[in-house]
Order: C-alpha cells, then structure tokens, then sequence
C-alpha cells in the first residue's frame, strides 16, 4: 500500500511534532503530514487533499477537535474520514460524545508510541503499517 497521508491538528506546533515523531517511531513510514493549528484550519487545508487518517486534539482556539468532527460529518468526503482524537481530557462523558459524533478513537495524553501504534491498526488496519518493526520503544518517547 502507498503511503498515508495524516493530517495533524493541534493548538501546539510542538506537540504535533511529537505526535508525528510519534507516529513514524511506530513503524508507520508516511511523510506526507499535513498539519493545522485549529478545526477551522483543518478543514481549509483538507480541501484538495486526500487524508487517510486525521489526528486531532480537542482543546483548541476557533474551532475545537468535537466541532471539526461534526464539521466533517457535513461533508460527504470528510465523513468517511477516520479521526483520532488525542486530549488530556479524562471526563468519560466527553469522551462518549466524541465517539457519538463520529470518532474512529482517542488515546489521552500522555501517551507511547505503541498506544498509537495499536490505535491506527484499530482504525485502519494492519495493511497500513510499512511491515518494519516500530523502533526501539526506550528512546524516552513518552509524551
């Protein structure tokens, strides 16, 4: 399979570096991320572009990650986009509307690069992995 193409989202540059860091330490091998600051920016730059997977935090100026994913869901082509909610949000009643509205799954913060992993195998399926083991787990990738 080709590569993916993950869109990140998050409030913090930073945190969406780890997040991608994160993600090729998993043993996915994409290099084709596109990142945003906020929901609203998110859905200016899917315009055009094919995303596999989105990654979005839930706290953020503009337009939080709960309304991009309903944002989504008035589109026929971003509803079938699976998205993976990443927060520090601990309330579960959050959580079980993030799912209602149309998450394909969340990790909380903080999290390792085998949580990910296992989350877009949950979400896209093994055929995604680039088939190379995820590097070594100990290089202190705990976020």
């Amino acid at each position: 399979m080709g590569k993916l193409t993950i869109m990140v989202v998050d409030d913090s540059s930073p945190m969406r570096e780890v997040i991608i860091k994160t993600i090729k330490a998993a043993g996915y091998s994409s290099d084709n991320f596109i990142q945003a600051s906020n929901g609203q920016k998110a859905l200016e730059q899917m315009q055009g572009n094919w995303i596999d997977l989105l990654v979005t935090d839930y706290n953020m100026p503009d337009m939080d990650g709960l309304e991009l994913i309903e944002e989504m869901q008035k589109d026929e082509v971003f509803s079938s986009v699976p998205v993976l909610i990443i927060t520090t949000e601990r309330r579960d009643e959050l959580i079980n509307m993030f799912m209602e509205k149309g998450a394909a799954g969340y990790l909380k913060k903080p999290f390792k690069p085998e949580d990910i992993r296992q989350k877009i195998i949950e979400i896209l399926g093994e055929r995604i992995c680039d088939g190379n083991e995820a590097e070594d787990f100990d290089e202190g990738l705990d976020f």
